[in-house]
């Protein structure tokens, strides 16, 4: 059986210095400390072609993965600037340059959208820029939970507020992908503390409510290996049954996944011992929170595939990890690889 191997969770976060220098404008125009709408003319072909192919390109063939899920750099969704028309432009940009990637590349990146979340406003804009990315051959999206960086003033995910993004999407047969933005709190590192730490309430939300009772089709993936869920899975089987709920492989695990964007031997094994294969995606977050070499092994930190590598999978569950599962929650990714005879 040959195995396409796909990593799930990947950012593009190696803008040029002008992406960053006129989001830096946009956002001081937005907070009222300048009065110059800024304008950005994009990066050019030439520039993202070497871009990508001196970097997520490389490591994708250097790891040994063959086609990367990809999406805007998830710090830099700024979810929390004040004002939709900031947030539409920039969720425009931003999808518009992975859209372009996906083109230059398409037989090693499929685009998933931001989405222009602001803190103080409705569904009606995200799910406009939700169809107009799947419309333009997106396949999923990245969904804030806390579009106010850490403050959680947001209904939780099973609130009815939040019916018509699911609807959206299981009309749509597109998933999402969890993820908060940059911390607003100095006490909160982002992709230290806040990015696990959300992951992790995100998990306590799911038991608490009914989502998935009242959204069966939905599917929702919970990345870094699902926060702490694995690690205290005991104590939220407890707490389900506590509430009423079913168990947990009835209540969450039909329509929740994990991938395996964990960065040590140990937190895999963990992860494969207490979650089902079938629930695991695999990622890397690949030139994402961690940019470093573990000394004690020689490799970085991200490589999460010398770990997949290790548990020993049998044939029938790695091809599931590596490729399967992914196929099977977005169906519009299998779509695009089947047409490419993969």
């Amino acid at each position: 059986m040959n195995t396409l191997v796909i990593d799930g969770h990947g950012h593009f976060t190696t803008e040029p210095p002008e992406f960053h220098a006129f989001r830096k404008a946009q956002v001081a125009f937005a907070e009222g400390h300048s009065e110059q709408r800024p304008a950005y003319a994009g990066i050019p072909d030439t520039q993202l072609r070497e871009i990508i192919t001196t970097n997520q390109l490389r490591l994708q063939r250097e790891r040994g993965s063959d086609f990367t899920i990809l999406s805007p750099r998830a710090s830099g969704m700024g979810h929390h600037v004040p004002g939709l028309e900031c947030a539409e432009e920039w969720a425009r940009l931003s999808n518009d340059t992975i859209q372009r990637i996906c083109e230059l590349f398409p037989q090693n990146f499929a685009a998933v959208c931001q989405l222009p979340q602001t803190v103080d406003g409705d569904l009606g804009p995200v799910i406009a820029e939700l169809e107009r990315c799947v419309a333009n051959g997106f396949i999923g999206c990245n969904l804030n939970p806390d579009p106010s960086g850490g403050h959680w003033s947001a209904p939780p995910l099973y609130d009815a507020w939040w019916d018509p993004l699911w609807g959206a999407m299981t009309r749509l047969d597109v998933p999402a992908m969890i993820h908060v933005s940059g911390s607003c709190e100095r006490a909160m590192h982002t992709t230290g503390a806040y990015y696990l730490a959300a992951d992790t309430a995100v998990f306590m939300q799911l038991i608490e409510g009914d989502l998935f009772e009242r959204h069966p089709k939905l599917r929702l993936i919970i990345p870094h290996g699902g926060g702490a869920a694995p690690y205290h899975w005991g104590r939220y089987r407890g707490l389900s049954m506590m509430l009423g709920k079913p168990p947990l492989t009835e209540h969450l695990m039909q329509n929740l996944y994990f991938d395996t964007c964990v960065y040590h031997q140990a937190g895999i094994d963990i992860l494969f011992t207490v979650v089902e294969p079938k629930n695991i995606l695999f990622g890397s977050e690949l030139l994402g929170a961690v940019r470093a070499v573990d000394p004690e092994t020689g490799h970085s930190f991200d490589d999460t595939r010398r770990y997949v590598d290790a548990l020993g999978l049998d044939r029938q569950t790695r091809h599931a990890v590596l490729e399967g599962n992914a196929r099977r929650v977005y169906p519009r990714l299998d779509s695009i690889l089947t047409a490419q005879g993969r």
